[in-house]
Order: structure tokens, then sequence, then C-alpha cells
């Protein structure tokens, strides 16, 4: 592979450049602002390629981009990506321009570098390498890049049911990742599942004087104390039959967990916090993290919120609450338990609306593409990497992935200092050289 690691020592500069180009675009989800131009972006780049590109349109919905090049094996590998940021908000607390790309001390700062158009061009970059090195690829390469993965991939489940073409392949590289506190890095062999909810009680049609709630029921209240039905302080969820269908984590799932290097406690202490519930600590506490589902409050709200008092008995209290789910929980079954929950606990007067819903998926430690990516690692980095069996997070594995047969590993550009989704998220710019050489050797590999 010396060769084609040559030509990336040599194009370097022109690959950050055009990575830099695609930071520069907005493209936030969320508020609606660039995710258009930002798909033509993506559709030129893998043109560039020479690929066969689709670019796939629902009503409401970003577009899908997708692209495929014929390779020499019979093998196929999907890399999936996506091209929608997160809000940059609050900008007082960058220290860099968010949509700037600006190159600091050897670290490329902007939203969405780490999290995922780095990698995402990382990935473009090593096709090229390899095209333009040995005229050729080792495996025939797809890509699915979506542009609303910041906000749930709403519209995906969609497109994988009417282009499961488009997502057909024999492994997938999942969007991101990167290296964790010792500079190893992270493989990830899974995604949590999501159920999010939105709660509100409404009391009389305005706010009224607080001396009324010795005869008015205060919204709040009926909030606070369904709310306190929902989990207990042993950190058990109530909602009858929540844990029926979880899968236990198999014993290669287990034993991954007890091999990796990274401490709960050093986890901890960079999150601020003194403690992990339940006082769990070493790898009882990672192990939680990993196989346990949540029941998450994320946001709280009621009455008067502002400086100083104001006595009043609000009219409305809401809550949002997020659920992640392990396999084999359906965000469906879910959602009918929790209202059924609600109702048998005499609080059918709550009004709950779903904002989102994602299947959990986990990859068998023991696929072949696991392999392949962590020989790959070893061989280019000279370190073995650490092998997460899930992570605690969520994105959309089961719909790219899953559902179809596909193992998938996560990887990625970024480290432990990246602030993905927060200000300043950066990489470091020989990270980022050195995720197209991984890929391209990634390639080369699968097709042994």
């Amino acid at each position: 592979m010396k060769d084609v690691f040559d030509y990336v020592d040599q194009h370097g500069p022109e690959c950050v450049r055009e990575l830099q180009a695609f930071l520069r675009q907005p493209s936030i989800s969320a508020q609606g602002k660039g995710v258009a131009e930002a798909a033509k972006m993506v559709e030129r780049m893998f043109s560039s390629l020479g690929a066969k590109v689709e670019v796939f349109r629902a009503e409401g919905a970003a577009p899908l981009v997708a692209a495929e090049i014929r390779g020499d094996g019979e093998r196929a590998l999907l890399f999936y990506n996506h091209y929608d940021v997160q809000p940059p908000e609050p900008l007082d607390r960058w220290e860099h321009e968010p949509f700037g790309a600006e190159i600091d001390g050897g670290r490329l700062y902007a939203r969405g570098v780490a999290d995922n158009k780095g990698d995402l061009v990382a990935r473009i970059k090593a096709v090229e390498a390899l095209l333009e090195v040995r005229g050729r690829l080792p495996v025939t390469v797809k890509f699915v890049a979506e542009g609303e993965e910041e906000i749930g991939s709403p519209g995906l489940d969609r497109y994988a049911k009417e282009h499961p073409e488009a997502f057909s392949a024999d492994a997938c590289i999942w969007e991101t990742g990167g290296r964790d506190e010792e500079g190893r890095l992270e493989l990830t062999l899974g995604c949590k599942g999501l159920c999010y909810a939105h709660i509100e009680v409404e009391g009389g049609s305005y706010d009224l004087h607080s001396s009324l709630a010795a005869v008015v029921p205060n919204p709040a209240w009926r909030l606070l104390w369904a709310l306190n039905s929902l989990k207990n302080e042993k950190e058990e969820i109530l909602i009858p039959g929540f844990y029926d269908d979880i899968r236990q984590p198999g014993p290669g799932e287990a034993e991954l967990v007890e091999s990796l290097p990274s401490s709960p406690e050093r986890l901890a202490k960079s999150l601020g916090v003194e403690r992990f519930v339940l006082g769990l600590a070493g790898k009882d506490a990672l192990k939680r993290l990993c196989f346990e589902p949540t029941c998450n409050v994320c946001g709280l709200s009621a009455g008067y919120e502002g400086p100083g008092s104001k006595t009043v008995l609000p009219s409305k209290a809401m809550a949002k609450i997020d659920m992640r789910l392990v396999p084999d929980q359906r965000p469906d079954d879910i959602a009918r338990k929790f209202e059924d929950h609600l109702r048998a606990s005499g609080f059918d007067d709550l009004r709950v609306t779903w904002l989102g819903a994602e299947h959990p998926a986990r990859t068998d430690p023991n696929a072949r593409i696991v392999r392949v990516v962590r020989d790959a690692v070893v061989e280019l980095y000279r370190k073995e990497p650490s092998l997460h069996p899930t992570s605690a997070g969520t994105g959309p594995m089961y719909q790219v992935a899953a559902q179809f047969g596909t193992p998938a590993v996560g990887i990625g550009i970024g480290n432990v200092a990246s602030r993905v989704h927060g200000p300043d998220e950066n990489v470091n710019v020989s990270d980022f050289l050195e995720g197209i050489k991984c890929m391209a050797l990634v390639l080369e590999r699968f097709a042994g």
C-alpha cells in the first residue's frame, strides 16, 4: 500500500482544502439551512470519482445521495455518512468561526468536521487514491449520505424501503468515531435505539395567582408525579414490560467490555461529575453504559423561570423524555407501553407527542468486517484499537445496515478533544490524512 499512501501524502494539502470547502457550506438540518446546497456538493464529490450517482428525494425530507463504483471482487462495502450538522449555537462560546474551517495549531475547526463531514471526505479521498494509483477498486464501493441524521433521520426509513438496492452490501463502515484517552482508535459495533417523547399537562387558560393552589390543580405537580412513576431511586424503569424483550449480551460482547482500556473514573472527571449513578465504578459502569436502556428527562419547564419571585400557578407544564433502547427492544412497542403506563397510573390527562424513534442495532464481534478493520488499524497505526460492543448514543444503524443483515463497524477521525456537537468542534489534520490511508487499507484488505 506504499504507493497509495504516497499519493495521499503528496495530495494531502489538496484533500484538506476540499474538506475546508465542504465545511464552509452550512448544512444545519434542525434549522433548514444549507442542506440542499450541501447535498449538491456531495453529489459532485461522488461524481468526481466516476461513480454512478443517484439522488433520492421525498416530500419533506432532505435528499439522500447514493453512489456506487464497481470493483474487481465480488464483495461490496457500504460507507454510511451524513452531510448535515448540528446548530453551532451558542455562538459566543466559539473561539473560531463555526463555518470558517480555520487551521490552528494543526487542528481544523468547524461545525461538522468530526461529525461527520471529515469522515465522509476521508472515505471519498481513500477511493480516489486507490483509483488514481491502481486504476481500479479491489471491491465494489457504495456510499449513502443523508441530510437528516442530526434530527433523527426521519426520512431514512422511507428511502431504505423504496431503494433497498442502494443499501445492499456485505458490510458497512459506520459514520464516525475517533481516538480514546490513550490515543487508541475506538471501533464501535452498534448503536442504541431511541424513543423521544414531548409531554404536556394543561390546567387553566392562563397562569393564576398562586393563592389559588389551595383549590386549583397545578399542572407542574401532575407532571412531576407522572415523571416520578417512570423510575425509582434504584434507577429501575417502572414501565410494565419495559425490560421484557431485552437480549442479554453474548459472551463475546461482555468480553469486549472487560478488555476496554478506558477508565470510567477518568470519564467521570472529564464530564465534571463526582460519581456515577448507584455508585458504579470500573467495568460495572462501562457495562451499564453499553448494555442497559435508559429513561432520561431531557427538559422540564413550567411557570415563571425568570429572576426574582413571581407567585403564579402555572397553566401548563412540559417535559421532554428520551429512552435509549437496546436489542431487541422496539421503539413502537416501548412507546405503546409508555402511554399504557401513564393511563393505568391515572395520568390520562397528559398529552404525549412522539418526536423520534430509532431501533437499536449491534454487530457480532466475530463478523469478518470487524476482523478486517481491526487488523487494518493494527497494520497502519501499530496499536490495537479498543472494541466497543455498542455506542451509548443512537444512530440509524438499524435502518442502514441491521435490517438488511449487514454487519457494521464505526471508525473515524475524531478524538476525545474533538468537542462533537459543542463549540470549537475540531479534528487533527494529521488524523484526517491518516483516516484516508486507513480507509484505503480497509478496502484493500476487505477484498482478501
